[in-house]
């Protein structure tokens, strides 16, 4: 009989609390909940009725969709901080097409996604041919773009820093529905009829459907999930980001893998554009100005270490419903919102802190 001393070390079971420690998402669960629990002692019921619910996971949705590309770059080893002024980058590439050149969506949208690929594309071939930090190049584009921003919106409407016009050009295309507005109407309609979701007087639903952004965001994640836990690609990800050198030497395409990586990113705020542009009917040159901050909290505060090979998709995904919580949450209680800012700040110094204390006390990792 072995005794214990003789087990394997590779076949020996690992602690129950040792492999949840490991997990990556749990400071951003643990986040959901205390924030849940705040605003449920604080805040008004109705921030937890099904109209609250949808409310702050609209905001939450776009910038989700932002952290989960930020997520897989900072994994891989990478920044991107011009995620925020692409939004406003490809937001007036897609108005010019819809607008100025009168494109249908099925041309306009495929066409802004490519558009935002070759520019993600360009930013990280500038990252892997020089050398140079990522942080410090694409900081550099997040000027350059939101500068070509307001050039080109003042270009494209005669000296006006916003372009209209896209709700009329849009109306009646049939592929609006899946960018813009709410998914399922005709279900919360019968929802409503049969008195299970709360109505107005007048019988029409308080929700008339799930915003089409919240239904994007989820199939982004569960697909970047996928993608980083049961595919190859994926351990090609945590390698490059974990010892780019030693992957290399192991056969894998870092360079290749990171170029991918910075094009996704890229194309995640495209889609984002896309989706607010249609939503609102214009875009502007503010468009998704400082999300790039709020994309790299969120997946900080998911697990992502700002040294790369550790983090998930699914760790950004709740860091984002923790922002969107907290942005609409505020709202529902007497609590002036300008502590927003403050909470960006405290909770950027708590993830990293609990990311790397936790990693090197509990989990014994490097």
């Amino acid at each position: 009989m072995p005794t214990d001393a003789a087990v394997d070390e590779r076949i020996k079971e690992e602690p129950f609390f040792s492999r949840m420690m490991k997990r990556p998402e749990l400071g951003a669960i643990a986040g959901v909940i205390l924030v849940t629990v705040f605003f449920l002692i604080t805040a008004d019921p109705a921030m937890f009725t099904l109209a609250g619910f949808m409310n702050f996971m609209s905001p939450a949705a776009q910038l989700g969709i932002l952290a989960i590309g930020a997520a897989l770059l900072m994994v891989g080893g990478e920044f991107d901080l011009s995620v925020g002024s692409m939004v406003a980058f490809t937001g007036l590439f897609f108005g010019a097409c819809v607008v100025t050149f009168g494109l249908p969506l099925i041309i306009a949208i495929p066409a802004t996604l490519i558009f935002a690929a070759a520019v993600g594309a360009c930013n990280g071939q500038i990252v892997l041919a020089t050398g140079l930090p990522s942080f410090i190049v694409t900081l550099a584009f997040l000027f350059i773009f939101r500068g070509l921003s307001l050039v080109g919106l003042k270009w494209a409407t005669d000296g006006s820093t916003q372009l209209r016009g896209v709700r009329d050009a849009t109306e009646n295309d049939w592929l609006t529905p899946i960018f813009s507005g709410d998914a399922f109407p005709g279900f919360f309609t019968k929802l409503a009829e049969m008195g299970m979701i709360d109505t107005f007087r007048n019988g029409t639903p308080k929700v008339t459907g799930i915003p089409v952004e919240i239904i994007w965001f989820v199939i982004i994640a569960l697909l970047a999930t996928y993608v980083l836990q049961k595919t190859p690609f994926g351990n090609w990800i945590f390698a490059s980001g974990g010892d780019a050198n030693a992957a290399s030497n192991s056969g894998v395409p870092v360079k290749r893998v990171k170029l991918i990586l910075f094009m996704v990113t890229a194309t995640c705020a495209a889609l984002v554009a896309i989706i607010t542009v249609l939503d609102s009917g214009s875009t502007d040159a503010r468009r998704g100005f400082q999300k790039e901050f709020e994309a790299i909290i969120a997946a900080v505060i998911g697990g992502c270490l700002l040294t790369g090979g550790y983090g998930s998709a699914i760790g950004a995904f709740f860091g984002a419903i923790i922002f969107g919580m907290v942005l609409i949450g505020l709202t529902y209680t007497d609590i002036d919102q300008d502590w927003y800012l403050v909470f960006l700040g405290g909770m950027l110094l708590v993830a990293v802190l609990f990311n790397n204390m936790i990693r090197k006390r509990v989990t014994g990792e490097r």
